[in-house]
Formats: structure tokens, sequence, C-alpha cells
């Protein structure tokens, strides 16, 4: 049991951190049941201790501000190995004299192998939000997610989605695809939303070898997931997939505004289970303590950063010379560090997955205005509104 302080010791050690943090990651441990070929994790059997939990909770407490939001998130390995070591957690940042519920956000990320009714009903009355992966039907999904012997995990997977789904109707669920499974996105999609899947996020496979084969495929397949978008919408039973939806919602909006670009490294922090601090979840690796690395909590040596071009725009002179450079996220800098090996550097298949997608959704929204359907959720930057409406009852298209 961690005992939860009104006061930390270390608060002075803090100080020299000027940056106002919203959102924390902690990697909860490195060890996992699957080897995925994608993930950015190396895997060790390392759990986070009481002792760092408790210095991180306090750290984050004191460099949140009243008047904003803060999100924290469980992450992995798979997180849910440790799930004792998360209620403890959970229960020291509740207990914490900071804690709000109306401003503070739980979520947790799970591989979908562990899942019962005690989680569930642990997660529920917790308020944290639950996020699943799945890559798709079995024979995509096996492609790059089996159990460490080489089975296939796709069964419990599936079975988890369908144990999960009456728990948390809009959990999102996300998949990853790579150069062997990007053809097979629309099968992807239509699988999911056959099993219930409301809330869908598609996300490239940011450290693959792909091609330019690769980045003209990407037109065709990405309007393929458009037609099928609209027509949920004609239904009136529209689902988010976020390669359509967060891309209508930054070009209704005039595109991404300064706080919603990379903020890696200043508000925006990641934990290792060694008290390290990372820029990005994306970036902790082997949690060697070098790469990456801003400092450890437990020696108070924490020295903020920031992705070099926040918030600005990819140092690449196609990028700076662009006309889709507002709408276009060329600024994530964990994308660019896999991919080319530099924080503010965008590879040519991140510039074609990105132009794609801003001209999906532009034909999106031509195609659903010319039906009398206005997107007026993702002005207000809300899309996932719209999905949260009852079964059968068309969405608001006023």
């Amino acid at each position: 049991m961690i005992t939860p302080q009104t006061t930390s010791p270390s608060s002075s050690s803090f100080s020299f951190y000027p940056k106002a943090v919203t959102k924390c990651t902690l990697l909860v441990t490195q060890n996992c049941n699957l080897h995925c070929q994608y993930c950015y994790i190396e895997k060790k059997n390392t759990v986070m201790s009481p002792e760092v939990a408790q210095k991180i909770i306090e750290f984050v407490f004191q460099k949140n501000s009243k008047d904003q939001r803060l999100d924290i998130g469980f992450f992995g390995g798979e997180p849910l190995l440790e799930l004792e070591r998360i209620e403890q957690i959970v229960d020291l940042i509740k207990n914490h004299p900071q804690y709000s519920r109306s401003k503070v956000t739980l979520h947790l990320t799970s591989n979908g192998t562990i899942f019962n009714q005690k989680i569930a009903e642990f997660l529920l009355s917790n308020s944290i939000n639950f996020c699943l992966s799945c890559d798709g039907p079995p024979q995509i999904h096996d492609i790059g997610r089996k159990y460490k012997n080489g089975q296939s995990s796709a069964a419990r997977v599936e079975q988890t989605l369908k144990e999960a789904l009456p728990y948390f109707p809009l959990m999102p669920v996300n998949a990853v695809y790579s150069e062997q499974t990007l053809q097979y996105l629309p099968q992807t999609v239509d699988y999911l939303i056959d099993l219930g899947v409301k809330n869908i996020y598609l996300n490239p496979n940011i450290s693959a070898n792909w091609t330019q084969t690769h980045a003209q495929q990407l037109d065709p397949i990405y309007g393929a997931l458009a037609e099928k978008y609209i027509q949920f919408y004609l239904q009136g039973k529209p689902k988010f997939i976020n390669l359509i939806d967060n891309k209508i919602s930054v070009i209704l909006r005039g595109g991404y505004k300064p706080l919603e670009r990379c903020q890696m490294g200043s508000s925006e922090l990641a934990f290792g289970t060694t008290g390290n601090l990372y820029p990005c979840e994306r970036l902790i690796g082997s949690d060697n303590g070098k790469t990456h690395c801003l400092g450890n909590i437990l020696d108070g040596t924490l020295k903020p950063t920031a992705c070099k071009t926040l918030p600005s725009t990819a140092t690449n002179t196609e990028c700076t010379q662009c006309g889709l450079s507002e709408y276009c996220m060329n600024w994530c800098g964990c994308t660019n560090y896999h991919a080319t090996g530099r924080y503010d550097h965008v590879s040519a298949f991140m510039c074609a997955h990105e132009r794609a997608t801003i001209n999906v959704a532009y034909q999106t929204i031509q195609k659903l205005n010319q039906n009398n359907i206005t997107l007026s959720h993702h002005i207000q930057g809300t899309p996932l509104t719209n999905v949260a409406t009852e079964p059968n009852q068309q969405p608001n298209h006023s």
C-alpha cells in the first residue's frame, strides 16, 4: 500500500522544472506476454516501484496548475500484468489533495490478452478510460502481434473485445498497420465494426520500412475508408475513424492550434519504471537513462526540453513551403525520430500519409455537405460526440 503525502519532502527539487505538466504517461512495467514486431519498448522484467510512483504523482500534481486538466496514462509492456500496482497508484492519485475527478483523466492501454470482470469493475469504478490494441482479423492481427512463444493472440483479443465493449461502448481500439497489412485496412475496419467497435484508431508503424510504392497506395486505400465512413453517416450510424475525423476537425477549425502541436518534453512527459523521464512514451525504448532521457525523478535531475519545432513545423524544405502545413502533423517529434532519426525531419512516407489523409478529409467534407450533413461537432473539436448518439439515431445535422 502506498501512503499518500500531503507535502512532498522533495518538492523543492522540482522547482527548477518550469513547465506546467498536462499529460503524463507511466510505464508501469516493461514486461509483456506478447512479442509485437513493431513495439518501441524493450521488454524487461521491471516494475515501477511504490517510491518511484509516489515521486511521479507528487511531481505532476505540483507542476499542474489549478486551471489546467491533467491526463495520466498507464502503459507498458502490458500494464495489466501489474494490476495491483496500478490499483495502488490510482489510490495515490485519488487521495492526493489536488485531485479532482473533473480535472484529472485516467487511461490505460492494453494489448487485449488480459481481461475479466474484476478488471472491468476496477476501471469503471475509477473512471479509467480503457484502450485496447487489435490490428484486425486474425490473419492480419497475428502478422505482428503474437505471444512470445509464437502462438496466435487473435482469438483471445477478439474475446476481450466482445467482453469489454458492453462495459465500454466507446472504447478506442488501436490498429497498427505495417507494410504487410496496409492493403487490408478496409477489412480491418469492417472486422472491428462487426464486433461493435465505434471508435477506431488506425496508425502506421512509424519505424517500418516504408517505400514509395507504399506511399502511392495511400490515396486509394484511404479513399476506400472514406467511402465507408460516408456511408456510416448516411445511414445515421456514424463511426469515429481517426484518420478521417481528426483531419476533418483540423480543416474545419483552420489548422492545428499551438497547444495541439508537439508538447513532448515540456508539458507532455513519460516516466520509465526506473523513474527516468522521457519526452514521450514512444521514446522510452530500453529505459537506459541515456537516449532521450531528461533526468530521473528520484535524484531530482529533471531538465525540461521540447520538440525543436514547437509550435512551428518541420525543417524539411518541402514542409516549410507546403500549403498544407497548417493541417499536417509534421511537428510530431517522436514519429519523426523513429522514421528519420531527427525530431524535426519528416520522412517521405509520413509526408505522403499526411497529404493523403488531408485530401481524403476534404473530399469527405464535400460529400457530406452535398447530403446536407454539416459536422458541427468537428468544428467544436469533439467529433466523437456524433458517435455517442443512441443507436439508429440520426446525428445532429444542424
